[in-house]
């Protein structure tokens, strides 16, 4: 790994892990649309010789081709991740995830680049068909598909292994995350909650019942993880040269207690308003818990327990209220 591309690079993840590249001597070339990244996200990458920012779309092929050149691994970020107002923009989905992840390949294949890491999501396993209060293993049959996000992760995820299958890959690593929360982090509940908190901290307005059970994982161990294993090169002697991980911590959470620890933090005790139900919207899932026990066999393992990675993003929007002005 001498020479990576980096889609979606201003955004949340894509941002940190072209930092951490960069700090390790890999040479960058980000490629973004800026359609919902930050470039003060890459203030500190810009002024790295090894660094190069591409404006791009990937529903732009051959732009996408000709800024691949040089480059020997790609990590795939870029995607929609609207999972709450998917039905607003179906064909957001569609494109920015399904035929774009297409692309990246294609242009992968022009460019006779051979390894690929590609940020998938829990969401491709639904409303998991398991045993209540177990974690959700990657060798799980899928069940339907609840969001038009994870159907079409799930699609993406099929390309790769089928390019892979089809001798175009070497090593194709799928990565199924739960969310992932840190510095930069401009989508989710704690962004949501913080905002509210904000603007009246006598109230907060919660979808859902608050009893929905999520897992989360800290941002910079996610990164570690992605590392790890593409560095490790487990794929290359993988069934089908594609290995797939949950990415996640070995434990999950109440909204109501993440609430708790928010306001906690934030010294308030505001009303909760409950919409109600045990969903907070269309394609939500009320229970998302992964066994990560394959990556951890690896070596790796979070640094940060959830309610630590909580604490850490709150604290990174206290101190940087420009990003909620920057998302309209």
């Amino acid at each position: 790994m001498q020479h990576v591309f980096v889609t979606g690079a201003s955004g949340f993840i894509g941002s940190n892990l072209v930092d951490r590249l960069l700090a390790d001597g890999v040479a960058v070339t980000g490629w973004d649309n800026l359609s919902t990244g930050q470039i003060r996200f890459l203030d500190g990458a810009l002024q790295h010789p090894k660094f190069k920012l591409v404006r791009g779309d990937n529903l732009d092929l051959p732009a996408l081709k000709a800024a691949m050149q040089g480059a020997d691994f790609v990590f795939h970020l870029a995607a929609n991740a609207d999972i709450r107002d998917g039905w607003k923009h179906p064909e957001k989905d569609l494109q920015q995830n399904t035929i774009a992840t297409f692309n990246v390949l294609e242009a992968m294949r022009a460019n006779g680049v051979k390894r690929i890491a590609f940020s998938s999501t829990g969401s491709v396993y639904g409303e998991a068909l398991v045993t209540p209060d177990r974690p959700t293993p990657e060798t799980d049959a899928f069940p339907i598909q609840t969001s038009l996000y994870g159907a079409s992760k799930t699609a993406g995820e099929g390309l790769i292994a089928a390019y892979a299958e089809g001798a175009q890959i070497d090593e194709a690593y799928i990565f199924r995350f739960v969310s992932i929360l840190g510095e930069r982090y401009t989508h989710g509940h704690v962004f949501d909650f913080y905002q509210q908190l904000v603007a009246h901290p006598d109230r907060l307005r919660v979808l859902g019942d608050g009893t929905q059970r999520k897992s989360y994982l800290y941002v910079q161990d996610c990164i570690e993880a992605l590392l790890h294993v593409t560095r490790a090169h487990t794929a290359r002697d993988a069934k089908h040269h594609t290995q797939i991980y949950n990415l996640g911590t070995a434990e999950y959470v109440q909204v109501n207690d993440s609430i708790a620890a928010i306001c906690k933090a934030l010294g308030i005790a505001p009303k909760l308003e409950y919409t109600g139900g045990n969903k907070g919207w269309i394609g939500d899932n009320p229970f998302i818990y992964l066994d990560t026990a394959k990556i951890r066999a690896t070596g790796w393992k979070p640094k940060l327990t959830i309610e630590q990675g909580i604490i850490a993003t709150l604290r990174w929007l206290e101190a940087n209220r420009w990003v909620y002005e920057a998302r309209h």
